[in-house]
């Protein structure tokens, strides 16, 4: 299905959910990359409506949520809660535009592609519903050089553990970790069972622990057999975009004292025989990949070190010790840009390109 030209011979992009934490980065990314774009409309709930907000050095003012304020829109960015997504989109394509949605109510639909530009662009292709979907923060932190791998060796099997920043939990998780900081700072905490949990109270946010001067083996909600939505999300997820339905894969999801950034330990098996050299090659050459690996000069990828940038970030990259086939490594990514921002904003450039 091709895009229209939009004013000015350039496609309409509308932004739903422009004031949220994800909204805010999609104007800055927006702002900073090719000017492909004819009018940029930004949608929020009614109270956001009449705010104004910067997008490519100019004041657009934000319009409330409604069936009209998608006419004549081409492309509509959806970065808002399952609900208000499931609603919505469906009306923005009935209007004409392609839905590219950040929530996770489409993502498994069998009529929405779900798309990685440097993976499976060939996806976008086929959306009959005139929806595409953008994977979650965290299979989108290490999907980039994990398909680039699978490209060259086949993926036949994935053990991921996951260390994921609070801001995967919205504006409230980053509050609750800043708030928690607040309260051990300077103290003793940490050196007894519960001293923490009792100084931090039942105040703690989004998590079922604290997350202060602790790491928290859940996020999600429980799903069967003692596994989580999140974990079952990055299964479901990685399948669909690799292409690979029936793929064992395993993970196991942790919340960390991080703002902003998520980091996973991969171990990755593939059809033949690997070697490091040629791994370490491929991710080097790989877009949206950059391999920074020599852990005796002190360097692999960190939150602290790769917040704020749009790659993935790869190091310790080892082939693992009972397993010629089996890779073992460290991804670390942004998971507001590359997680979430960026890669919806990716697909729509895609989907711009299609336009007549």
């Amino acid at each position: 299905m091709a895009v229209a030209a939009g004013r000015a011979g350039r496609p309409t992009l509308a932004v739903v959910g422009a004031t949220g934490a994800v909204g805010t980065v999609m104007l800055q990314i927006l702002s900073h990359r090719a000017d492909i774009w004819g009018e940029i409309r930004l949608i929020a709930s009614p109270r956001s409506a009449g705010r104004k907000l910067a997008v490519r050095g100019e004041e657009v003012e934000v319009l409330a949520l409604a069936e009209e304020v998608f006419d004549g829109v081409d492309v509509a960015l959806f970065d808002v809660p399952d609900e208000i997504a499931e609603r919505w989109a469906p009306i923005a394509a009935a209007k004409g535009a392609v839905v590219v949605d950040n929530s996770g109510a489409f993502r498994m639909d069998p009529e929405v592609p779900l798309v990685v530009p440097e993976v499976n662009p060939h996806a976008l292709r086929v959306r009959p519903r005139g929806i595409v979907a953008n994977p979650s923060c965290t299979t989108l932190c290490m999907i980039v050089a994990l398909g680039a791998l699978h490209a060259e060796y086949g993926l036949r099997g994935l053990v991921a553990s996951s260390y994921q920043a609070v801001s995967g939990a919205g504006r409230a998780g980053v509050d609750t970790l800043r708030r928690q900081i607040s309260l051990v700072a300077g103290t003793e905490l940490g050196t007894s069972p519960g001293d923490v949990r009792r100084v931090v109270g039942d105040d703690t946010g989004p998590f079922p622990e604290p997350v202060a001067l602790n790491v928290v083996p859940w996020a999600g909600a429980a799903r069967a057999d003692g596994w989580s939505s999140e974990e079952m999300t990055v299964r479901d997820e990685t399948r669909k975009v690799l292409g690979r339905p029936t793929l064992p894969v395993a993970v196991t999801c942790v919340r960390v004292p991080v703002v902003t950034a998520h980091s996973l330990t991969l171990h990755a098996r593939f059809e033949s025989e690997v070697t490091v050299a040629k791994a370490r090659e491929i991710l080097a050459t790989a877009p949206g990949v950059v391999l920074f690996d020599d852990p005796g000069a002190g360097e692999f990828p960190t939150p602290a070190d790769v917040v704020g940038t749009d790659p993935t970030w790869v190091g310790r990259v080892r082939r693992a010790l009972d397993d010629p086939t089996a890779l073992d490594f460290f991804v670390c990514g942004d998971n507001l840009r590359k997680g979430s921002a960026l890669n919806t904003v990716q697909i729509a450039e895609l989907v711009a390109g299609t336009r007549t």
